[in-house]
C-alpha cells in the first residue's frame, strides 16, 4: 500500500473542504428528512443516509447516523445498481428494504438516487428511514412468533418509484397500502426522495465550483484518507487473536439455554479481521437473527467506536473485514428467516463483544456491557377519532452504558444500536396514540456495581384508553443473558414487561413476545437495564458508594449486599447518612471470603428462596448467579449454569481475595 501522501493528488485546503462538505452534505439529507417525514418514528432519528460513488461504496456517513444502518447502506447500493445496472437515468429514485441483499430488517426502508452533473453519472444518494409498519401480522411488523419473512411484512427488493423524475404513484400506493399507516408511509417516501435530490443539487453545485474532475477524483481520495488513517491506527496495536462470547436469552426451539455468540478478533499488521464461525449453527426460532448485514454492522460499529475520530466510509471496510461463517447461522441467516428483531438479538451481543476484545488491546478504553434495545409496540384502534385508525405507540427505552476504565457509565442513555435516539417526547406519544405515560424514571440499584458503577437504567410506563382491538408485542432481550460486568464488576438487571403490576390483573409477559390482547385501561410497565460494573465492587471508594445512596442511584441495602458499605439513615427528609467504618470493613471482609462459595450454592435452593420472597431478584443474580423465570420463579438450570460459568470468566477471576485490601483507605462521612 502506497503512503497516504502518494495516493492524494488533490491540494490539502481542498481535500479537506471537499472532505468535510461531504459529511456535511449527509448531515443536510438528515436535516431534510427531520424536517419533512411524516412518521413520529423518523421523527425521533431512526434514520441514516449516505454519498455513494459509481460502485455504490460509501463516500461518507453523516454525523449522527444510527450504528446499526453503518455498515449496510454499501450493500444495498450496490444490490440496486446490481439489478438496474445502466438503466439509471437522471430522476430516478429507486427503493429497496431487502434484508437477503444487504438490509438490516424489512422496516429500514432506503431511497436511492443516482446524482448526475451535465448527463454524467457521479455516483448516489441513499436515504434510509426506519418505516414504523411494513404490514405483516402485527402492528409495528415485529411478529416473535414469525415462521418466515412473509409473516413480518413487505419485502422490497430494488424498484423504481420515480422514473425520469416522474413519480410513480402506482407502485408508492401498492407498497404503502401494504401497511398500516399508509399516508405516513407515502409522506416518509417523498421525504426520503427529496433528502436525495438535496445531495444532488449540492454535488452539482460543489462541480460547478471545483470542477468535475476534481469531485471525482475527492470521492476516491476521501476513501483512501480513511483507509490509510484506519490502517495507520492499527498497526500501531499489538497483532494477536482474542476471542469471547455472549448470549442471546433462548432459542425456542430448542428449549431453555443461552444461546453463543462468538466473536474472534485477529490484528494482523494494520488490519484487523473478525471471525463469527463459532456462533450458534442454526437460526433461532423467534425473530432474532440477522443476516450478514447487521453481523457486519454489528462489528464495523463496535470497532468505530475504538477511534471516534476517523470518518466513516468504506475505506473503513478495506481495513476491517467479517467472515459471518456458513449460512443458515444466528449471525448469518438467509432467506426465509424472520430477522426483524436483529438488532435486539445478535446485533448488540456482536457489538459488546466488540468492545470486550478492544478492552485487552485498548484497556484505557475498556467499557462493560450496555443495557440491551428494546422496542414496544401498542397497536390497535383509535377511538378517540372518527373511523377509528390504526395507531402504533412505538416506543424504544433509554437506560444505562457499562462502566469505564476510571469511570461511572452513563445513565438513561440511547441504546449502542443508535445513540442518537433520545427519549420520545412523551407529548408527541400521547397526541399520536390513545396511551397515557405513567411513569419515566431512573431505576434505583439498576446500574452493575464495581469499582466504577454501570450507568442506571430507566423504568417507563403506559396506561391505554379509548382504544379498541389493541395488541402489544415487546422486542428484547437480556432477561436472561443480563447486562454483564467486567474486570470484577457485576451484572445490571433484567429486561422484561409487566402488565397492570401491582393489581390483582398482574401478569408478566417476558421480553419477547408479539400480539398480546389489551384492554382499556390496562397499564404496560417495563424496566431498561443499566450498564455493567468495571471492577470489584469492594474496590470501590466508600465515600462514591455513600454519595449513591444520597443520589438515589443505590439503596441502603444494595450498598451492603453489592458494595459491603455499612449505611445508616440520620435523616431520609433531608437525605442525610452515615458510614459505619467497622460494620463496612467486617462485611466487606465477610464477602469477600464467601462470594466464591455463593456462586456454587446449589441453585434450585436459591430458586425456593426466591419464590418464598426470602431472596429476591438482585441477590439471585448478583451473589448466586442463579437464572429463573421472573414470573413463576421456575429454576433455569441450565442458563443458569451458563450464566455462573460467565461469572467464573469475566468477573471472579478480577475480585480480591480478601476484603481488607481493598479497604486501606477508608474514610467516614
Amino acid at each position: 500500500m502506497a503512503p497516504r501522501k502518494d495516493r492524494r493528488t488533490l491540494d490539502p485546503v481542498t481535500f479537506e473542504v471537499l472532505k468535510n462538505a461531504y459529511v456535511n452534505i449527509v448531515d443536510q439529507m438528515a436535516e431534510q428528512i427531520l424536517r419533512t417525514c411524516y412518521s413520529f418514528v423518523i421523527y425521533s432519528r431512526d434514520f441514516s443516509s449516505a454519498l455513494c460513488d459509481p460502485t455504490g461504496d460509501t463516500i461518507m456517513q453523516g454525523s449522527g447516523d444510527i450504528a446499526a444502518h453503518v455498515g449496510t447502506l454499501h450493500l444495498t447500493a450496490k444490490a440496486v445498481i446490481k439489478k438496474f445496472g445502466h438503466d439509471v437515468h437522471p430522476g430516478d429514485v429507486f427503493v429497496i428494504n431487502d434484508v437477503y441483499q444487504g438490509g438490516t430488517h424489512f422496516n429500514d426502508t432506503r431511497l436511492f438516487a443516482p446524482m448526475f452533473y451535465k448527463g454524467e453519472l457521479l455516483g448516489f444518494a441513499q436515504a434510509n428511514g426506519h418505516w414504523a409498519d411494513v404490514g405483516g401480522a402485527v402492528p409495528g411488523s415485529f411478529n416473535v412468533n414469525a415462521l418466515d419473512h412473509m409473516a413480518e411484512g413487505l419485502r422490497i427488493t430494488p424498484v423504481r418509484v420515480y422514473s425520469k423524475g416522474v413519480y410513480l404513484s402506482d407502485v408508492a400506493e401498492l407498497i404503502a397500502h401494504n401497511t398500516r399507516a399508509p399516508s405516513d408511509i407515502i409522506g416518509d417516501l417523498q421525504a426520503q426522495a427529496e433528502a436525495c435530490r438535496l445531495a444532488e443539487r449540492e454535488i452539482q453545485r460543489l462541480c460547478d465550483k471545483y470542477g468535475v474532475e476534481t469531485i471525482k477524483k475527492s470521492f476516491n481520495e476521501v476513501q483512501d484518507y480513511v483507509e490509510d488513517m484506519t490502517r495507520q491506527r492499527i498497526s500501531e496495536l499489538p497483532d494477536g487473536t482474542w476471542e469471547t462470547i455472549d448470549y442471546i436469552d433462548v432459542d425456542p426451539d430448542e428449549g431453555e439455554g443461552l444461546v453463543p455468540i462468538k466473536v474472534k478478533m485477529t490484528i494482523d499488521g494494520d488490519r484487523v479481521h473478525y471471525d463469527l464461525t463459532g456462533s450458534h449453527p442454526k437460526t433461532v426460532g423467534s425473530f432474532l437473527n440477522c443476516c450478514y448485514g447487521g453481523a457486519f454492522a454489528a462489528v464495523v460499529a463496535g470497532t468505530k467506536m475504538q477511534s471516534p475520530d476517523i470518518p466513516m466510509n468504506s475505506g473503513f471496510y478495506r481495513v476491517v473485514t467479517v467472515d459471518a461463517g456458513p449460512l443458515g447461522s444466528v449471525v448469518n441467516a438467509e432467506w426465509p428467516t424472520p430477522v426483524a428483531g436483529f438488532a435486539s438479538g445478535p446485533f448488540e451481543k456482536i457489538m459488546n463483544a466488540v468492545f470486550e476484545l478492544w478492552a485487552e488491546v485498548l484497556p484505557e478504553r475498556a467499557m462493560a456491557c450496555t443495557f440491551n434495545l428494546d422496542y414496544l409496540l401498542i397497536g390497535g384502534r383509535d377511538t378517540r377519532h372518527e373511523g377509528k385508525p390504526y395507531f402504533m405507540w412505538y416506543d424504544w427505552m433509554v437506560g444505562g452504558w457499562g462502566a469505564r476504565n476510571g469511570r461511572d457509565g452513563w445513565a438513561a442513555t440511547g441504546p449502542v444500536f443508535g445513540v442518537q435516539l433520545g427519549t420520545q417526547p412523551f407529548e408527541g406519544q400521547e397526541r399520536l396514540s390513545p396511551v397515557l405515560t405513567t411513569c419515566h424514571e431512573l431505576m434505583v440499584d439498576s446500574g452493575g456495581p464495581g469499582e466504577f458503577r454501570g450507568g442506571l437504567g430507566v423504568q417507563k410506563g403506559g396506561t391505554l384508553y379509548a382504544c379498541e382491538r389493541t395488541v402489544v408485542s415487546y422486542c428484547c432481550d437480556r432477561e436472561r443473558s443480563i447486562t454483564w460486568g467486567l474486570w470484577g464488576g457485576l451484572p445490571s438487571i433484567p429486561h422484561g414487561v409487566w402488565v397492570n403490576p401491582g393489581q390483582d390483573k398482574e401478569r408478566y409477559l417476558g421480553s419477547l413476545f408479539s400480539g398480546v390482547p389489551l384492554q382499556q385501561g390496562d397499564t404496560v410497565q417495563r424496566p431498561s437495564a443499566g450498564g455493567g460494573g468495571l471492577g470489584d465492587p469492594l474496590k470501590r471508594d466508600i465515600q462514591s458508594v455513600l454519595s449513591d445512596v444520597v443520589e438515589g442511584y443505590v439503596s441502603v441495602e444494595r450498598a451492603k449486599k453489592d458494595y459491603g458499605v455499612v449505611v445508616h439513615v440520620v435523616d431520609l427528609d433531608l437525605d442525610q447518612y452515615r458510614i459505619d467504618e467497622n460494620a463496612t470493613l467486617a462485611e466487606r471482609a465477610r464477602i469477600a471470603s464467601h462470594r466464591k462459595d455463593w456462586l456454587n450454592e446449589d441453585a434450585e435452593k436459591i430458586a425456593a428462596l426466591y419464590r418464598d420472597k426470602k431472596l429476591n431478584m438482585l441477590d439471585l443474580i448478583r451473589q448466586y448467579g442463579v437464572i429463573v423465570d421472573w414470573g413463576s420463579g421456575e429454576l433455569l438450570a441450565k442458563t443458569t449454569a451458563e450464566f455462573r460459568e460467565m461469572l467464573k470468566r469475566r468477573t471472579v477471576p478480577y475480585w480480591t481475595a480478601s476484603g481488607q485490601a481493598a479497604n486501606a483507605t477508608l474514610k467516614v462521612a
